[in-house]
């Protein structure tokens, strides 16, 4: 989602230590063995806290959060991106330490320089990701839970593709927004309509790794001019969610989806799909912001329903 703080948003040019907590620069120190001589803080991100971390050993990229009011975040983090780091398909920033100290909670990871992007940049994506959903498991899930964005992600493991949809996405959304008010309680009735539908509409596959927040602003380009992927929401699921979100905000060009198509084609039909699986990351939008996402999600609805 678009409220993390990413290794690729602007950085300041105030370059000081002071701006990231004490106990956390001692505690880097002492596991990293390095003395940290700088940090040139990020912009933008209101969930997490993040920049560079300049040390005699060189560059890292420091997040921080309160540790009491996102439990576990980056723990899920760091399980998430050595999960797709393992795939060995696309650059991965690699995860140095992640630990709590205080109330702060906190990873290090590999600080990842942007240059400009090569001529085949989207077409690399394309390839890349297509390499990264051949990954499959034997069931839809994950061994543990994170976030998106600031909310919770449950990953019970489910068999059934569109039985995890359901129970594991949408309706936690869904019970989600009605608890906080973010919608009546009359409007779930049309998801349950929906639900009933959806074997008819989704296709079955199988599982496939996915970074789960697949968004323009979570992928950025490296030192070599190639991709690479940050801000994880984990999980294996059904490949076509994945690219559906790629449309959802735009950013991505015409030569990844040809280049993905043409490394793992896509099964007939999947454009009439794409707004079906984009219920989910419209309605954690609903949680997150409130605003026209939930009017853009009843659209959906009133076309399935």
């Amino acid at each position: 989602m678009s409220t993390r703080c990413q290794q690729r948003l602007f950085f300041s040019t105030l370059f000081t230590v002071h701006q990231f907590p004490i106990s956390v620069k001692g505690h880097v120190e002492n596991h990293l063995h390095c003395k940290v001589t700088g940090f040139r803080p990020a912009s933008g991100g209101c969930i997490n806290h993040g920049g560079e971390l300049v040390t005699d050993k060189g560059s890292y990229f420091l997040k921080w959060n309160d540790a009491h009011r996102y439990t576990g975040m980056f723990g899920a983090e760091s399980k998430g991106l050595t999960l797709l780091d393992s795939a060995k398909c696309i650059h991965i920033p690699k995860v140095v330490l992640v630990d709590e100290v205080d109330d702060k909670q906190f990873i290090v990871m590999e600080f990842v320089r942007a240059a400009h992007p090569k001529k085949n940049y989207w077409a690399l994506l394309g390839e890349r990701l297509a390499q990264l959903h051949r990954n499959t498991n034997t069931q839809f899930g994950l061994d543990h839970d994170n976030y998106i964005g600031s909310l919770h992600q449950s990953n019970f493991f489910h068999k059934d593709w569109i039985q995890f949809f359901i129970e594991q996405r949408l309706d936690k959304q869904v019970s989600l927004a009605e608890r906080n008010s973010r919608m009546e309680k009359g409007q779930h009735s049309r998801f349950a309509t929906l639900y009933k539908k959806l074997p008819e509409l989704l296709p079955a596959e199988n599982p496939a790794l996915l970074h789960g927040d697949l968004w323009s602003g979570n992928v950025m380009v490296n030192e070599k001019g190639e991709p690479c992927l940050i801000d994880p929401a984990v999980y294996f699921g059904h490949r076509e969610i994945e690219l559906a979100f790629t449309r959802l905000f735009g950013g991505f060009g015409r030569e990844f989806y040809e280049a993905y198509v043409a490394s793992f084609p896509l099964l007939p039909g999947f454009t009439d799909r794409v707004d079906i699986y984009n219920l989910y990351p419209l309605m954690v939008h609903v949680n997150l912001f409130g605003g026209g996402y939930l009017q853009q999600a009843e659209r959906i609805l009133k076309r399935y329903t």
